[in-house]
């Protein structure tokens, strides 16, 4: 992602869901109508990792996002479909606070892909970038959620400082779930939050479920503060207690609501 100055509509809504054997769920996600996922025919899946945050060593890294810092544009030689170079603007405010992170165009997302090795069928490109996009604002969504649980001084609105791809470096608590039997987490990024002055570092494990309907893939995430501090120990905390007490006194929670 890079800056823009425009601005873009709101992240689709998210929709919870509750597994009791399992603190702090990770939440099910599926694509809007509007995208092309929920066409009939067969959609493919996300690659295991993703390739935007996969780069040679040769190549100039913005420190920001850790990807290029010249996304290419450029047509392959044995590219038969022409693929968009307009690039989205997501709704995840940058730290100057006036513009706001950029997603690649699907010539760039497949420009990446074929950079890695991986042949993917063109056609589906614009599908996996549609996809992608809808999974960071997803996450953006999850992470405002999050940040309304810690105390500010300020007025100022969370934004996004920086991120990391780490979908080598499976997440303490992924790990731990993978040893009752838990899939592991196709890739996870790191997100660094900035907000009156801090940063907070947030974890997201993304997941692929199991088709609902044929063609419409489902994607579950798990979005929570790295407990790099008392402050964000005691927010995850406090959050699994209250899911824990939702589930174990339901007709409590109903009340307060």
């Amino acid at each position: 992602m890079s800056s823009s100055s425009s601005s873009s509509p709101p992240p689709p809504p998210s929709c919870p869901m509750h597994q009791p054997s399992q603190p702090e769920p990770p939440k099910k996600v599926n694509p809007p109508a509007e995208c092309p996922m929920h066409q009939k025919e067969k959609k493919p899946s996300p690659p295991p990792e993703c390739p935007m945050h996969q780069t040679p060593v040769t190549d100039k890294i913005n420190e920001l996002n850790m990807m290029p810092s010249q996304l290419g544009h450029e047509r392959q030689p044995d590219q038969q479909i022409d693929l968009p170079t307009e690039r989205v603007i997501s709704s995840i405010p940058r730290a100057d606070k006036e513009s706001r992170w950029e997603y690649p165009s699907p010539q760039q997302f497949y420009n990446a892909l074929r950079r890695k090795g991986w042949e993917t069928p063109e056609e589906h490109v614009e599908t996996m970038v549609d996809i992608h996009n809808f999974l960071n604002e997803e996450a953006w969504d999850q992470v405002l959620k999050w940040e309304s649980n810690f105390e500010c001084k300020c007025e100022e609105d969370p934004y996004l400082v920086r991120l990391q791809g780490r979908p080598n470096d499976i997440s303490p608590k992924a790990w731990w779930h993978s040893l009752w039997g838990s899939p592991k987490p196709f890739d996870r990024h790191d997100w660094y939050v900035g907000r009156c002055g801090d940063q907070r570092r947030y974890v997201i494990d993304y997941y692929e479920g199991a088709e609902e309907s044929p063609g419409v893939p489902v994607f579950f995430l798990d979005v929570r503060p790295a407990v790099d501090d008392m402050g964000s120990a005691f927010v995850r905390l406090k959050q699994a207690a209250s899911e824990k007490w939702a589930e174990w006194f339901p007709s409590t929670s109903n009340n307060n609501n």
